[in-house]
């Protein structure tokens, strides 16, 4: 089972998912140093981090779902559901934080919020493990080559060349 969305042979969308995972523990870190007495800004820089890993999940969000086209019934396409939906319950407690925030001028979270941004991560946490299970379905039969293995195809002592097919001449 192959993804369609690849560079160099390895799938987009387990690339993607960290970014917005990464943005909103920075976010999260950021408020916290705000509320321990750290600089103001660093509430409205969580603020716009939020924003960003928003963004990211919007990207991630969408390579997953043209993932899931291809993945068959079973219990691989329960657990790339399971992954997106829990991906998208983390992105939307994010997005509840960034629209009370949205009007305060400072932008900075309250006590209350980074708690919800905490839980929004453990919820996060959830996704990350479905994703590694994924990932390990994705690719398997997939054998790493090591050596001289990854430049090409090497079979015993031989190395097979393919040339491209002769273009005809007009």
């Amino acid at each position: 089972m192959q993804s369609r969305l690849r560079v160099h042979g390895h799938p987009i969308q387990p690339m993607l998912v960290t970014f917005p995972f990464g943005l909103f523990v920075c976010a999260t870190l950021f408020d916290l140093f705000d509320l321990v007495g750290g600089p103001a800004f660093l509430g409205e820089v969580g603020y716009w981090t939020s924003v960003a890993g928003l963004v990211a999940a919007a990207m991630a969000g969408v390579a997953g779902m043209v993932d899931l086209w291809d993945v068959p019934a079973g219990r691989t396409r329960r657990a790339a559901i399971s992954f997106n939906v829990v991906n998208v319950a983390m992105a939307a407690i994010f997005v509840v934080t960034c629209l009370v925030r949205a009007d305060a001028a400072q932008r900075g979270a309250s006590a209350a919020l980074f708690v919800t941004e905490v839980f929004a991560l453990g919820v996060g946490a959830v996704g990350v493990t479905l994703g590694a299970h994924l990932v390990r379905v994705f690719d398997r039969g997939r054998v790493e080559a090591g050596g001289l293995e990854s430049l090409g195809a090497v079979t015993g002592s031989t190395v097979e060349i393919t040339r491209p097919a002769a273009r005809p001449v007009n």
